[in-house]
């Protein structure tokens, strides 16, 4: 749960990674929080709440006079304060920002949130949202996982046949810092190591949802998490595994502790740090999901890109929570927002079994330590092929004692599985699935878990059973590996996020292979282990961007994206790979990166791809231009390859077809462009009155040149709404009903369809509960008087709210009784009130009142002590 306030509004977001410590009060002492003449000082247990504060005028790095930019944004900052001292605002300063995006993250007390946004020079507020590893699961392996994804990516043949390799390319990490340590990572840190760079923002006991736990600036960013490292090895890795440029030099950004879980502001900082140590990539595996492409991680993100820097994001794991869950920064209009495909191939540790010497492929539960590579013990078992809730209850003390327990999944989660069998003396514990196919668990809960806990197939725990009916079995743990077919190759990953953007901005934007990579983690967690997430598809694209600028170091960085993107290879589309069509585009942008015909392709087209908006108001055309770079006139004959549509309905689940592809129409069916010459056609896309209103569609416009290689084609890719999208509601109900007016009792708020009466005084408050089933352009809740209908002013405007996290998520809005009328702050009189809430639909006309969802809640009295 994450708590926030605005004006006299309290707010708790349902689904967050936060903590209500958090947001509930801060200890302000130590880094990076600053202080300043006129800025406040908190007890550890007053409320406080975290704010971006963006301030007019555009960044210093904007613009040729920098320096001249740097003293006026100096002022706006004394300014800010002067004006908090006069409106008795406390607060206490994080981070200032200048370089990428003008303004400051502060601790303010929560009294005085909600004057932040109404003073002199603030343009707008932004709640400092926790940020994720876009990382999931997978199975423990070793061997050439990382190779393979560089055959599916033409990496490996960028660097055999061109001999490029990422040399005298920097490429930043922001991350939990790198393991420099490391032989395949250079074995050392500073100059003229392979990590040359590089700056710890928190220190190692961080963690973002304990106030007690403030960040510890200083200069060593080594990994005690093991995310960064295994990104910096896909990038990068120079040893047993070979990432995909492995001669770059890295910048460590740690903005994790070990414990995981860092703020926005946090992330925005190190960005900065990037840009000022001439960082050429920057690799950004965090994200925020649901969010809209203005958050202030996604801004900065694009004023790097504009200095030069080209930023690559993950597009987040939110995919089985359906469209619209991009995450920032990834949802930046200049930033390479990264999609994950599956591996070809999976290679994984092994077990194996006697009497019959059988090997068994695992996969390690991510929260357990890792399985030791020899040893052998007595394989025991806590139930049958037919137990619905084996291990789910406390086993005799010893009676697993010495042994590895075999575990039925089902009936209980994970965790308790893996305590129960650790209590009963387990040396170790293979849980095996109870439906087809393998599992990845994670026990992380309550109980630490001391012993090696893996996962395995359902026929494989068949096979271990059907073993024990017919005697005594040995397991033993072994350092070898079993490889097999990837089932999934060469598709988009299910937990990879859906586009578009909540304002139709064409998200993600290049696929890469994230589904099941070996890489590198901290020598202390074993060296190597295979992870899966777009946080690994990401520093794949990282990667390949820096071959790219190795082999054409005239590429700027606002084309890099357009080069990929033209030369991209679309996924099959999963629900039959063998139709012959491509993956929804809002899936996974243009494709799967091939940088070996980027680095090939002398034509780019741009813009590298289409976001058509709605389709309410008819086609849409756009004009594109090909530039030409050989020394031979090209021609092109043009086509139109339909991708699966998203088919309209619900989209937490949505589904997808072939009917309801989309027309595209062609100025002329080929264009011709001369020698170190440029040419444009037109293209005209209508959507199919097949596609339900309310469905996405896309596809790819593909450029084939004449007597080319078959392989040869370039393509843009596009995706528009079906419809009118403001007919997409916000305030839809949620499976909890909302929104409804609550009222806490005990820990927990409860249903007042009658109304209440409230003291004000503590949580004796109205809480409103809120569900957002899309995002909202504009959040707002006013105070009238229940009889007259008399305005009492304002007490929550927020702009660009991201969506719920789920389809049952709520977020609880509490009133403490003032609000904001005509800029003043007015204390609401005892009395009986309404609250009304107010969502604009995303891209809504705020003149419209048919952009407009509103909610009227119960009468509520206000009956102050």
């Amino acid at each position: 749960m994450r708590w926030f306030t605005l004006g006299s509004l309290y707010i708790a977001l349902s689904g967050c990674s936060g903590e209500p410590g958090d947001m509930e009060s801060g200890q302000n002492t130590a880094p990076p929080e600053s202080s300043a003449p006129g800025e406040a000082t908190f007890a550890p247990d007053e409320p406080t709440e975290l704010w971006f504060v963006e301030l007019e005028r555009a960044p210093a790095a904007s613009g040729a006079r920098a320096g001249s930019k740097r003293g006026l944004l100096d002022e706006h900052r004394e300014r800010f304060r002067q004006a908090a001292a006069e409106r008795g605002i406390r607060y206490k300063q994080r981070f200032s920002f200048e370089g990428l995006w003008n303004g400051l993250s502060v601790r303010v007390a929560r009294e005085g949130a909600g004057a932040l946004v109404d003073m002199p020079g603030v343009k707008a507020v932004y709640p400092v949202l926790p940020a994720e590893l876009d990382v999931t699961p997978a199975a423990a392996a070793i061997g050439p996982d990382l190779a393979v994804a560089g055959e599916m990516s033409g990496a490996d043949r960028v660097r055999r046949d061109l001999g490029v390799t990422g040399e005298d390319i920097r490429v930043g990490v922001i991350d939990s810092g790198i393991d420099y340590h490391h032989p395949d990572l250079g074995g050392c840190f500073g100059p003229g190591c392979r990590v040359a760079f590089g700056h710890d923002f928190v220190g190692d006991d961080f963690v973002s949802g304990d106030a007690s736990k403030q960040p510890v600036p200083d200069d060593d960013p080594d990994d005690c998490l093991g995310h960064g490292t295994h990104v910096a090895g896909i990038i990068g890795a120079n040893g047993i595994v070979h990432g995909v440029a492995p001669d770059v030099t890295f910048g460590a950004y740690r903005v994790f502790g070990c414990r995981g879980g860092s703020r926005a502001d946090i992330i925005l900082k190190a960005m900065e740090r990037a840009a000022d140590d001439g960082m050429d990539v920057v690799n950004i595996s965090i994200g925020t999901p649901f969010q809209w492409p203005d958050y202030p991680t996604a801004i900065g993100a694009n004023e790097l890109v504009a200095r030069g820097v080209v930023v690559v994001a993950s597009i987040g794991n939110s995919g089985e929570k359906g469209l619209w869950s991009a995450g920032a920064p990834g949802v930046g209009e200049a930033v390479i927002g990264a999609a994950s495909v599956d591996s070809a191939r999976v290679t994984r540790l092994s077990f194996t079994i006697a009497p019959g010497d059988v090997a068994i492929g695992y996969a390690r539960a991510v929260g357990s330590p890792p399985a030791p590579l020899s040893g052998s013990a007595p394989l025991g078992r806590t139930g049958t092929l037919t137990s619905a809730r084996d291990c789910c209850a406390a086993l005799p003390a010893g009676s697993l004692a010495g042994k590895i327990a075999l575990v039925r999944r089902g009936g209980c989660p994970f965790p308790e599985k893996a305590a129960r069998a650790q209590a009963a003396g387990a040396a170790g514990v293979v849980i095996y699935n109870d439906r087809a196919g393998e599992m990845n668990p994670s026990v992380e809960g309550d109980t630490a878990i001391t012993i090696p806990v893996v996962g395995i197939a359902q026929a494989d725990g068949e096979l271990l059973n059907a073993r024990l009916d017919a005697g005594a079995v040995t397991h033993r743990w072994t350092n070898q590996a079993v490889a097999a077919q990837n089932g999934t190759a060469g598709l988009v990953s299910r937990f990879s996020s859906h586009g578009l953007s909540a304002a139709l901005s064409f998200k993600p934007d290049l696929a890469a292979p994230g589904g099941s990579i070996y890489s590198t983690v901290p020598i202390e967690r074993g060296a190597y282990d295979t992870l899966s997430g777009t946080s690994m598809a990401a520093p794949h694209v990282a990667g390949a961007v820096a071959l790219l600028l190795g082999a054409r170091p005239e590429l700027q960085a606002e084309r890099v994206r357009d080069v990929l993107q033209n030369s991209a290879v679309p996924a099959p589309w999963s629900g039959d790979p063998g139709a012959g069509v491509p993956e929804s585009a809002h899936r996974q942008g243009a494709g799967m990166i091939r940088v070996d015909r980027a680095i090939r392709a002398t034509t780019v087209i741009s813009p590298g791809k289409l976001a058509l908006g709605e389709s309410e108001a008819g086609p849409v055309a756009r004009t594109l231009t090909l530039a030409n770079t050989s020394w031979n006139d090209v021609t092109f004959d043009l086509s139109h390859a339909p991708a699966a549509c998203a088919t309209g309905g619900d989209h937490w689940a949505p589904r997808t077809a072939t009917a309801g592809a989309a027309r595209v129409d062609f100025s002329a069916a080929s264009v011709t462009v001369p020698a170190r010459g440029s040419a444009t056609v037109s293209v005209t896309v209508r959507a199919s009155d097949a596609l339900a209103d309310g469905g996405l569609f896309g596809g790819y416009v593909v450029f084939t040149p004449r007597g080319g290689a078959s392989d040869a084609a370039l393509r843009v890719p596009y995706a528009g709404f079906k419809g009118d999208y403001q007919s997409v509601p916000v305030l839809e109900p949620s499976g909890q009903g909302a929104p409804w007016l609550g009222k806490m009792s005990g820990e927990r708020v409860t249903p007042q369809p009658g109304g209440a009466t409230f003291t004000l005084a503590s949580s004796d408050i109205p809480y409103v509960m809120v569900h957002l089933d899309h995002g909202a352009e504009r959040l707002t809740m006013d105070i009238v008087e229940a009889s007259t209908g008399k305005a009492w002013g304002r007490a929550l405007e927020l702009s660009h709210v991201g969506q719920s996290s789920s389809a049952t998520a709520v977020t609880r809005y509490g009133w403490k009784g003032t609000t904001k009328l005509n800029a003043t702050s007015v204390v609401v009189p005892d009395g009986d009130y309404l609250i009304k809430l107010r969502a604009l639909r995303a891209l809504g006309d705020p003149g419209n009142d048919a952009h407009w969802d509103t909610w009227t809640s119960p009468k509520i009295t206000v009956d102050r002590p």
